[in-house]
């Protein structure tokens, strides 16, 4: 049986089958390339990581409550073949789910959820609507304002780099540059 796990292809095909609205989808691309950037750094296996980022919500638009997400997200992956560790680091993204955060790629996927989303609100209020405007003390200051992208967690961004055991201002300019190199695909 071939991997499909580390297929982008396959798992590209299935988040666009689930996922049409188009903040949806570059969020799901702006988490994969920050995870599939720590996963180069970390050399950890990049298209793995990278496909366990690029699907952690795209169960979402069609399952958005507490009660379902990620859930049925696991559910639908291990009936597509996906084996558990995989569908696990997907469960794990979401503190309510009860999957503890116990590898390095639970880990990350988490620490890169909230803050690539907040990444990108940072940048559509920069003059030029881009990435590269980003700087990481606009983004702390940004942090601080609970009206600025109030739906973004600011607990989880915390709580991230805390997990990662890497100060916060590394890890979120260790984010923009990635997502600067992938500015083209985010729209940014």
């Amino acid at each position: 049986m071939e991997d499909i796990s580390r297929d982008r292809e396959v798992c590209l095909s299935i988040l666009k089958e689930f996922t049409q609205n188009e903040s949806l989808l570059k969020h799901a691309f702006a988490v994969e390339t920050c995870v599939r950037a720590y996963a180069e750094k970390l050399n950890e296996d990049v298209e793995y990581w990278g496909n366990v980022a690029l699907l952690h919500d795209f169960d979402y638009e069609k399952y958005p409550t507490a009660e379902e997400h990620p859930f049925m997200g696991e559910k639908i992956l291990r009936e597509r073949g996906f084996e558990e560790n995989f569908t696990k680091a997907i469960l794990s993204h979401a503190d309510y789910s009860g999957e503890p955060r116990d590898t390095m790629l639970k880990k990350v996927l988490f620490a890169c959820d909230e803050l690539a989303g907040f990444i990108t609100a940072v940048a559509y209020v920069r003059p030029s609507r881009t990435v590269d405007e980003v700087e990481v003390k606009s983004v702390l200051k940004k942090l601080k304002d609970k009206a600025f992208a109030r739906q973004v967690n600011r607990n989880d961004i915390q709580n991230g780099a805390i997990e990662l055991n890497i100060p916060l201002e590394e890890h979120v300019q260790f984010c923009i540059n990635a997502m600067r190199k992938n500015k083209t695909t985010l729209g940014l």
